[in-house]
């Protein structure tokens, strides 16, 4: 059993542990995020650091489409921030051998920028689950697309929304078509790895079809408006 001095240290730790990520989440639901830890580590692997934030109404709506429409269909609708539909067929697929595909939400995304390092261990998903309901329950989901657009990762060195228009497109975040849009959601699985500036054939063809599903998606996008 610990006695003194170390009972006390993790007394302490176990309230920074558990008190930490509500408090910084109830000052990040109205101060602009300075930084991520994937910023910091990108930053130390060399590829520099572009980030400006804006508020999200100089976002243009396109783009919080296309990333609902690409990422996470059912994001407006979820609770605690966890689409339990494609988690039980996760578990389902696993259960009869099959290699997961991942069920991971806007809102498990984002706390993951916000507080986690990048990687797939089981520590890192377990804490990730810990912190997205927290996301869930004390911020709005119009807060979250704010959060997440501002500070997910588009391309080497590239972070936000209006990093990524003038870096790609020449424009501000607020200027993007629905096409451009759609280019820079469908590289968010493997930023370091596809352009939107110079997209493959296969991201042309995902950039199409995220534009059809925003057409398709109807209520399911009104937290995004």
């Amino acid at each position: 059993m610990l006695h003194g001095p170390w009972r006390k240290r993790l007394l302490r730790l176990l309230a920074v542990l558990l008190l930490g990520p509500p408090l910084l989440l109830l000052v990040f639901r109205f101060v602009p995020v300075p930084l991520t830890p994937l910023m910091l580590i990108r930053g130390l692997q060399g590829h520099g650091i572009a980030h400006d934030w804006v508020a999200y109404d100089r976002i243009a709506p396109s783009l919080a489409q296309a990333v609902i429409a690409a990422e996470d269909n059912s994001f407006c609708e979820q609770s605690f921030g966890f689409d339990f539909a494609a988690l039980q067929g996760q578990i389902e697929a696993a259960m009869e051998g099959d290699r997961p595909r991942g069920a991971s939400t806007i809102t498990m995304q984002t706390a993951k920028n916000l507080f986690l390092w990048p990687g797939r261990d089981p520590v890192r998903k377990v804490v990730e689950a810990w912190l997205t309901p927290q996301v869930a329950l004390l911020w709005p989901k119009r807060r979250i697309l704010e959060v997440y657009l501002n500070s997910v990762e588009f391309g080497p060195g590239l972070y936000g929304a209006e990093a990524a228009a003038q870096a790609f497109f020449n424009r501000p975040a607020e200027r993007l078509t629905p096409a451009q849009a759609a280019q820079l959601a469908v590289v968010l699985p493997a930023p370091l790895e596809w352009s939107a500036a110079n997209p493959s054939g296969y991201l042309r063809g995902r950039a199409a079809t995220v534009q059809r599903r925003i057409g398709q998606l109807g209520p399911l996008l009104d937290c995004a408006r």
